[in-house]
């Protein structure tokens, strides 16, 4: 009878022991801010989950507004990991100290030197070219050649170009900066504005529909904004045009992310940010929103590989932040707005 009943309390005691193993490790969790819309990271991380059993719980909002909230939270935060787009923004979350290094020879391995921060407080998870477009009625690719050309005189009256107050354009001037110098980026910066055929748009789809619509003949802009166009109007008489080919190259910015300074579950994190740069999420990372994929052993998307290939701008991109502040307040002696 005894040893019946230490049996039945050993059966339960074996039990519960295994509920709780299971329980505490589905009750892993790893909190992320992102600046990148739920339809675009969902899908990463319900196969992250799905693969690991830890759980990714996210708020999705502006860059600005999760920076100021991570800043206001302090230690308190509850995140573990940001996300958001453009190597000038996760370089001011690292410099006001929300982002802390990462040791990881999977990140090193997986993502070029020149898409992560030297210090390793983020890391690039796609890549973003921002380049030419053009009306085909109008030119032809042998007219075009660098973005410098674009401040020449036979461009008068001709070029479009979305508001200075967007981050992308602030980071393509920055890194101008960093390869030409403060003079001679702000002669080619007041080119430009010479030639520009209206005011500043408001974003880069605008800017292709007045370059449709004739209203001016070539811009710059983000590759993934020219897929969506033309996905959605595949008549439109625009095509992509890779500059700088024989010189410095295409001006490439990074969808990325980093591990936050007080985050409480530092090492599901890093295994969060190991798997988003694997061969396995790359590609659901860069299809979803038309970018290129930044683990260099991942095929482009058929869609995004048919506008050719082209040769990156091989400047550590931490320059767009660096360089940031001057290059606003070179845009804005320029007369860009």
């Amino acid at each position: 009878m005894l040893k019946r009943k230490v049996s039945h309390v050993l059966v339960v005691l074996f039990f519960f022991n295994s509920l709780f193993v299971i329980n505490a490790a589905y009750a892993e969790q790893v909190v992320v801010y992102s600046a990148r819309i739920e339809q675009l990271i969902k899908p990463m991380f319900d196969a992250f989950t799905k693969d690991t059993g830890i759980r990714v719980k996210y708020t999705t909002d502006k860059e600005g507004a999760l920076l100021a909230r991570l800043k206001a939270e302090g230690k308190n935060t509850p995140a573990d990991m940001l996300i958001t787009a453009d190597a000038g923004n996760l370089w001011e979350a690292a410099r006001a100290g929300l982002l802390k290094s990462v040791n990881s020879d999977v990140l090193s391995k997986n993502i070029p030197a020149h898409l992560r921060d030297p210090e390793s407080a983020w890391f690039g998870l796609s890549i973003r070219a921002r380049t030419i477009v053009y009306n085909i009625k109008k030119i032809a690719p042998a007219d075009l050649s660098t973005y410098e050309d674009l401040a020449d005189v036979k461009w008068r009256k001709r070029l479009c170009l979305r508001t200075s107050k967007k981050v992308y354009n602030q980071s393509l001037v920055a890194m101008m900066i960093a390869e030409h110098g403060e003079a001679e980026s702000e002669k080619i910066v007041r080119g430009w504005i010479a030639n520009l055929a209206t005011d500043p748009l408001s974003d880069d789809t605008r800017a292709m529909e007045f370059v449709a619509a004739g209203r001016c003949d070539v811009t710059l802009v983000n590759t993934y904004y020219y897929g969506r166009l033309m996905e959605k109007n595949p008549n439109l008489p625009l095509a992509i045009f890779w500059p700088n080919q024989n010189n410095s190259g295409v001006h490439v910015n990074i969808s990325g992310a980093g591990i936050t300074q007080y985050s409480k579950n530092e090492k599901a994190a890093i295994k969060l940010l190991e798997y988003l740069s694997s061969e396995k999420a790359q590609s659901l990372f860069a299809d979803v929103n038309m970018e290129y994929p930044v683990n260099p052993k991942i095929e482009t998307d058929p869609a995004v590989a048919a506008w050719g290939i082209f040769k990156q701008n091989p400047m550590n991109i931490v320059k767009a932040g660096e360089l940031q502040t001057t290059a606003v307040k070179l845009m804005d002696r320029a007369g860009y707005r």
